[in-house]
């Protein structure tokens, strides 16, 4: 739920989470330099920066020949208030690049020359700092799914290749899209300090995502209970999700997989615990036909080549007491079957994945914190057409369990943030997971529920 909405200033920085960004303007024309300047270029640069200058022939990329660096300053301010980004400034430079900046505001070469190699150090250092520093405790199918550490002479090409420098160092374009207006709102001097501190922990949480995972990806916050589908950098659609509940076993944890096939008309493996709870108490109270009017089937094991057994073996009372382990019960497609008639599967230990639902209801409610783990869509049949390409089947017919591989892996990160942008503001919600009291996320989901479907 969220408790409270504050208005930020400077809303111009913000990036809206439910509609794209303003197009960016188009490349401006490469300021001319002087070959004094250019000279003064090539001898200074490093040996990390010469090959980025000596590609662009030493032109300058941050501070015009008459000491203009507006991009530049924008970097500084940036850096004077990196302990929001738990940096110390001193590590990325920043009054080296001050002073340098005041003295290229004479215009000599030397001087342009001298806080042009600063901001390119500085800016390096910067983002170098970002990716690798302090970051919330993530699950990840793959390294490939981490931020990566850029080399000095990719951070420089990426910023030389944004259509507006000052645009791309404004929204810091080499983070995640939602950091930077999450960071500006420190400046609202009416933010309270629990506030302060709940920003903190959130671009802790946002450090963990990488500036843009792929071409397409999928975007979950449980705190929200919300689903987005990113495309090119921009969110293209987003939807409702009920995601887990607050008991700390039956939380979905934060997480990053590849969404790889989805399964259609699948059966849902009930998990042991309700099959003690719900199933064997169902069955003690309404008798063996509850399982066949529900759609239920006992199976000899959980191997692949199980086959069903005859309910009525199981001693439904022992297994309602805890005695012993509990039988493989599942549910046929169709119907009532919790699954729906799809699940998108990234596989993974903690047995998460998305997933259609039969019941509407809960999505309708402002607090969606109510699955035992996985999450269930608002609209999977639209999300399926997304991650396909193509429309899934309406009314699916045929054998269970059909697999439908994607035509590319699509990246899914599961975040929770209780301080999130939504369009020039930052939304605070209640931490449904305690999360943020307990100071992070250091609590991750268990590993042994993989062989059941918890919906």
């Amino acid at each position: 739920m969220t408790r409270g909405i504050l208005l930020v200033l400077g809303a111009a920085a913000l990036v809206p989470t439910g509609a794209a960004p303003l197009l960016a303007k188009p490349a401006p024309t490469a300021p001319s330099a002087s070959a004094a300047l250019r000279a003064e270029i090539a001898e200074r640069a490093g040996s990390d920066l010469r090959g980025f200058y000596a590609a662009r022939g030493n032109r300058p990329l941050w501070v015009a020949a008459d000491g203009a660096a507006p991009a530049a300053r924008l970097l500084l301010d940036q850096l004077q208030s990196a302990e929001r980004d738990r940096i110390r400034p001193g590590k990325v430079k920043a009054s080296a690049l001050e002073r340098a900046l005041d003295a290229a505001r004479g215009g000599s070469a030397e001087d342009v020359a001298k806080a042009e190699i600063a901001a390119s150090n500085s800016y390096v250092a910067y983002v170098k700092a970002l990716r690798s520093g302090k970051r919330a405790a993530m699950i990840y199918e793959s390294e490939a799914l981490r931020p990566a550490l850029p080399t000095a002479t990719s951070a420089l090409q990426t910023a030389a290749r944004a259509g507006s420098l000052e645009t791309h160092v404004r929204t810091m374009a080499w983070m995640h899209p939602l950091y930077a207006p999450l960071r500006k709102a420190l400046d609202d001097d009416n933010l309270s300090e629990q506030q302060r501190s709940q920003i903190a922990l959130n671009l802790d949480r946002l450090r963990a995502i990488p500036a843009n995972p792929a071409r397409r990806y999928v975007l979950v916050d449980t705190a929200s209970a919300r689903l987005w589908m990113y495309q090119d950098g921009r969110p293209a659609a987003t939807m409702r999700v009920v995601v887990g509940k607050p008991e700390e076993a039956m939380q979905t944890p934060t997480m990053a997989g590849y969404i790889r096939y989805a399964v259609i008309n699948p059966y849902w493996n009930v998990p042991p615990d309700l099959v003690r709870s719900r199933v064997a108490w169902n069955v003690n109270t309404k008798g063996p036909g509850y399982l066949s009017s529900g759609g239920y089937q006992v199976m000899s094991d959980w191997t692949d080549q199980a086959r069903p057994i005859d309910p009525t073996r199981i001693d439904w009372r022992a297994v309602e007491a805890g005695d012993g382990a509990p039988p493989r019960v599942r549910q046929l497609p169709g119907g009532s079957n919790f699954m729906g008639t799809v699940k998108f599967m990234f596989p993974n230990e903690q047995g998460i994945y998305l997933h259609d639902t039969p019941d509407k209801d809960l999505l309708r409610k402002d607090a969606r914190q109510f699955s035992s783990g996985c999450v269930r869509l608002e609209d999977a049949p639209r999300l399926g057409r997304w991650l396909m390409n193509r429309p899934l089947p309406r009314r699916p017919r045929g054998d269970p369990e059909q697999r439908l591989a994607l035509p590319e892996l699509v990246p899914v990160y599961i975040t929770y943030l209780t301080a999130m942008p939504e369009g020039g503001r930052i939304a605070f919600r209640d931490d449904v997971y305690a999360r943020d009291r307990l100071g992070g996320d250091t609590r991750l989901a268990r590993s042994d529920r993989s062989r059941a479907d918890r919906p």
